[in-house]
């Protein structure tokens, strides 16, 4: 909820790169050197001719104050290669905004520079001796800077998708427009403001929470000033009697279509909100506000919302993204370990899918992950969100996030729900690995990778003794991902890529 402000050496490709971040998160995206080429009326180079360096640091003073007074919406903004050597620079735009270091060799920098035709005073005469004489004069100062991304060897897009991880924003617009934001909700001293700010259409708001989030996060819902309806906790309530229940509750709340409704919880809540926000009035607004690992990662992301029936999970269900995604992993911090764990299996997943990194980071271990739980939901958003924008009503790509889930999803329900859903997920990823394995489409490595890591994230990997095979079959053709002659299946080929398999001999998977 602050200005993006993009840094680093002549070269580095921060106007280029800007532009582009810019659009992604559909902000304004201005370029500090134009601003004061505008206020100045000459070009940076005219002006370091005439009147020197430190009138140019003067004039990077103003066009920053410019920027950050007069820009209504926060943007993203290219900065000059030198404009934060000044501590008074460099402390205003920390003050309001947040700091990428674009950073690159001397290799690349000396090629990009060699077919540059801008003109760069700093650099003028022997480029090889200028160059690496300003990267040594500097290399200090843009060490000083915590969030990095390097751009050798990368492209546009790749750069982008870097540094909105980094960032922890995204913005969808496949199934509606709405921002993804993984930052401080618990710290904030007015959190209905910040709302407002990213979803400025909330109006007449109402809280649904359960009975857990109400006790845990009393003061943090007491900010909202607004409304609350709580429902009981837990999977077995996720159901249309609850959904119900909240239909009442906005009516007898005087809930218009233009009211907002805010899902402060994991899955279930959000899930269950969103669906009531769906139908009631033939849709309202709603935000979510994710409080578990599981929640943060995948349930709150896509639009998906919906309820469950006895015969199975989700069967009843609706497309309604919500206005806002707003995550702060400190809701974490009171979430109980299985909880923890459980939402782990859904991060191993998408490590699985498509981001061989996450997986590795994965492997670390349960101590390492909740020492690193930002980087954690930061990296596993970024899988599930490619993967929504491509297909975001799971006609192709999307159905590739189903790994584990249809196996998992019977499991679960055989468990009469005492499996956690990520318990059961992981159950389901261990089984489809080994039946991918048995069909030749993975190796053997692939599947002890897998069950390793699931099993150092004190994850299940086998299906408890004593279910029923039958049941968990018959489960598996109720679950909504089946069509009419056979169930199609994410099976994983190896890690970073899984394949959509149609699979008829039910019996041979378990």
């Amino acid at each position: 909820m602050a200005h993006i402000f993009l840094y680093g050496s002549a070269g580095a490709g921060k106007s280029t790169i800007g532009e582009n971040l810019a659009r992604s998160l559909n902000l304004p995206f201005v370029d500090s050197d134009r601003v004061i080429e505008s206020i100045v009326g000459i070009s940076i180079p005219e002006l370091t001719e005439k009147r020197g360096m430190e009138t140019v640091r003067d004039f990077e003073t103003k066009a920053m104050r410019k920027i950050i007074d007069e820009q209504a919406k926060k943007s993203v903004v290219a900065l000059g290669g030198g404009a934060l050597l000044r501590e008074e620079n460099r402390s205003l735009v920390e003050k309001n905004g947040r700091v990428i270091l674009l950073s690159a060799t001397y290799e690349t920098l000396f090629q990009r520079l060699q077919e540059d035709v801008n003109k760069r005073p700093l650099l003028a005469g022997d480029l090889k001796t200028k160059l690496a004489s300003y990267l040594e004069g500097r290399a200090e100062h843009y060490a000083s800077f915590p969030l990095k991304i390097q751009v050798d060897n990368k492209n546009i897009e790749q750069i982008v998708h870097e540094t909105k991880i980094a960032l922890g924003r995204h913005h969808l617009s496949s199934m509606g427009e709405y921002d993804v934001i993984v930052g401080d909700i618990l710290e904030s001293a007015n959190l209905l403001a910040n709302l407002q700010e990213q979803a400025p259409a909330l109006h007449n708001s109402i809280i649904v929470t359960d009975e857990n989030i109400a006790k845990l996060h009393a003061e943090t819902i007491k900010k909202l000033n607004t409304k609350i309806v709580v429902v009981p906790a837990g999977e077995e309530h996720k159901n249309l009697e609850t959904v119900n229940y909240l239909w009442k509750s906005f009516l007898e709340n005087g809930l218009d279509r233009k009211s907002t409704v805010i899902a402060l919880g994991g899955g279930v809540i959000g899930d269950m909100t969103g669906f009531a926000a769906s139908t009631y009035m033939r849709g309202i607004d709603w935000v979510a506000l994710p409080t578990t690992l599981l929640s943060m990662v995948d349930a709150s992301l896509g639009g998906k919302t919906g309820f469950d029936l006895p015969e199975g999970k989700n069967l009843i269900g609706a497309f309604h993204p919500p206005k806002l995604v707003l995550a702060d992993v400190n809701f974490l911090k009171t979430l109980p370990e299985r909880e923890l764990i459980s939402g782990m299996a859904e991060v191993v997943k998408h490590g699985i899918i498509s981001d061989p990194e996450l997986f590795d980071l994965c492997k670390n271990g349960l101590s390492w992950v909740k020492n690193n739980l930002e980087a954690i939901v930061k990296r596993a958003m970024a899988v599930k969100i490619k993967v929504i924008e491509q297909d975001p009503y799971e006609k192709n790509m999307r159905a590739t996030l189903n790994l584990g889930h249809t196996v998992g999803h019977a499991v679960e329900l055989v468990s009469k729900f005492d499996l956690r859903h990520g318990e059961a997920i992981a159950i389901g990823m261990a089984v489809e690995a080994k039946y991918s394995a048995q069909i030749g489409l993975t190796s053997q490595n692939i599947v002890e990778a897998i069950e390793s890591t699931l099993k150092k994230l004190n994850l299940p990997t086998e299906i408890p003794a004593g279910f029923s095979k039958e049941e968990i079959i018959k489960a598996m053709r109720v679950d909504k991902k089946k069509n009419a002659k056979s169930i199609r299946f994410a099976l994983p080929v190896e890690i970073g890529k899984v394949e959509l398999i149609d699979v008829d001999d039910l019996e041979n998977i378990l």
